[in-house]
């Protein structure tokens, strides 16, 4: 009877499997195989000689010619990094400022703004815009010509003779404003969601120990923001290290790739991808570089943005 009963029950668990299974089955072939491909493709040189294509192995040489330790080799890799870093920090800096000041005025019972889906729509839209779009856009409204650039003169705010995208400055302050003003829309209903999920009953007992709006917001909603503000911190990180489309297209010269003026806003997936078409070796050595990096700067954001009671909770384990 015990068994009879055994084979009647059903566990409706295992099904559960069948339904992630898509989502595993599509990260390991069109992710985590290429990475490790990656790291491979990074230990071989790739060269020509008599029209002839040859693969050796080379170990780490490819990464000290990128770094520049290797004699004879510039690191470019080094140099576009410092681009890149740049421009995501004058993008990061102040779309997390402005961001979390339009969260919490969109979500204060005091201000109770009208419509406020109206000016989260408006807040988002500059997200759903391509990328060429708005480079193209941009770089006609500040050409040498412009009728921004223009303007800007008549008024004097820059001399006759500025130039947006002769200016090493200009080019890169216009690529981070892009960006910022791209994504400060999806950085703010982010915070939004973090804002609603925290409880008000906390508000009310403050407001009844008289804390000012200033000690709310710097003892209540930043501390309990942490985790949205962690994973808005580690996706930026992410996206500006990779942050290609914008500067690939924005002000380049005829060849592509080369981010004008003088090579001044070349990042490092442009530089990639300019690597990708005549040395994959040397690609995949600065792919590779570009993942460690992007992990290290991850790991300091876990470390630094967690609380340590919980580390020492954790430490600790149930008492």
């Amino acid at each position: 009877m015990d068994k009879k009963k055994k084979r009647k029950h059903i566990e409706y668990g295992r099904y559960g499997y069948f339904f992630i299974a898509p989502f595993f089955i599509a990260y390991c072939l069109f992710q985590l195989w290429p990475l490790f491909n990656t790291f491979y493709y990074s230990t071989l040189s790739y060269y020509k000689r008599n029209g002839r294509e040859f693969i050796e192995f080379c170990g780490l040489d490819n990464f000290k010619n990128i770094l520049g330790l290797t004699a004879g080799e510039k690191g470019y890799a080094l140099i576009y990094l410092k681009n890149t870093l740049a421009m995501w920090v004058c993008n990061f800096i102040p779309q997390i400022l402005v961001s979390l000041l339009l969260a919490v005025w969109l979500t204060d019972n005091i201000v109770k703004l009208k419509a406020q889906g109206a000016y989260k729509i408006i807040i988002y839209l500059p997200s759903i815009i391509t990328a060429a779009s708005v480079s193209v856009l941009f770089n006609a409204m500040f050409s040498q010509y412009g009728p921004i650039t223009q303007t800007l003169r008549d008024m004097g705010i820059i001399s006759q003779k500025f130039n947006f995208m002769t200016s090493v400055g200009g080019t890169r302050g216009l690529v981070s404003f892009i960006l910022f003003w791209m994504w400060y829309g999806n950085t703010t209903l982010l915070l939004i969601s973090g804002v609603l999920g925290i409880d008000p009953s906390l508000y009310e007992a403050a407001d009844i120990d008289g804390a000012t709006g200033w000690k709310k917001f710097r003892y209540l909603t930043l501390p309990l923001l942490k985790p949205i503000m962690l994973y808005v911190l580690i996706t930026s990180a992410i996206g500006g290290l990779q942050m290609y489309d914008i500067p690939a297209l924005f002000n380049v010269s005829k060849s592509g790739l080369i981010g004008q003026p003088d090579d001044s806003s070349t990042t490092m997936a442009m530089y990639i991808m300019r690597l990708y078409q005549s040395d994959v070796g040397k690609a995949a050595a600065v792919s590779v570089f570009l993942f460690i990096l992007t992990l290290i700067i991850s790991l300091i954001f876990f470390g630094t943005m967690t609380d340590r009671s919980e580390k020492k909770y954790k430490k600790g384990g149930n008492r």
